[in-house]
């Protein structure tokens, strides 16, 4: 059994995204899946410090520092692509018109409560952001992290210990283990990496799982380990 590194887990969630979407990504880990979209798929990436349209970096494409997302990482723009004031940013939040949000995640409940902005002994200064926004005003809220704390400890739980960004808005969770769909009958595991049992799966996870009937093998291409950024972490960085 093998777990996703962080490219494949950004790669299987990009492919999650439909054609046509308005979609935030996050700082940390959700930043990558603007890397792995399908070529036939016509999708707009929000960001909130005033971007709408904006891309990755080509491979050797030289980076502008007055060019930034909302993680502080280079991007360019789209023909067409929109730069506006961060307050009309969060109107485009607040007013519903995003379809997805991407975020990463400390802890996710049974219930979809939603912690990913601060850990108990964090030194840094509470900074919950424009999570707290996006967790509401996006119509959809996907998460991306690992199964697992470093420690062990499982993420997906019972009820939340942290303090939450927001309450009963998670959609789908996207581990390095599983694809796991929040639903009116509980949290349904969709998919499950190869050489992983249920059981298995049960055991690493703190809130009860369900097995869907239709549930499939969680394939994605060999990508190779995500570089990391050599700056200090962002506070709030997942």
């Amino acid at each position: 059994m093998t777990p996703l590194n962080r490219n494949q887990m950004a790669w299987r969630v990009a492919h999650d995204i439909p054609d046509g979407s308005y979609v935030n990504l996050g700082v940390g880990m959700p930043l990558a899946v603007v890397n792995f979209m399908p070529d036939d798929r016509d999708i707009v990436f929000h960001s909130e410090n005033g971007l709408l349209g904006m891309r990755d970096l080509k491979p050797g494409e030289e980076p502008d520092s007055e060019l930034v997302n909302a993680g502080k990482r280079p991007v360019r723009m789209l023909p067409g692509g929109a730069f506006f004031h961060h307050a009309d940013s969060f109107l485009m939040i607040r007013g519903g018109h995003l379809d997805f949000a991407v975020l990463g995640a400390y802890e996710v409940a049974e219930n979809g409560d939603l912690a990913n902005w601060r850990l108990l002994d964090s030194k840094s200064a509470p900074a919950v952001g424009g999570a707290m926004d996006l967790v509401y005003g996006a119509k959809k809220v996907l998460v991306i992290c690992e199964h697992n704390s470093k420690d062990g400890s499982p993420k997906i739980v019972k009820e939340a210990k942290l303090p939450l960004t927001g309450r009963e808005c998670v959609s789908k969770i996207f581990t390095d283990h599983a694809v796991i769909e929040r639903t009116g009958d509980g949290m349904v595991v969709r998919e499950m990496i190869e050489g992983l049992t249920f059981d298995e799966l049960q055991d690493r996870t703190g809130a009860k799982l369900r097995l869907a009937n239709d549930w499939k093998p969680l394939i994605t291409p060999d990508l190779p380990v995500e570089e990391r950024p050599s700056r200090k972490k962002q506070v709030g960085e997942i």
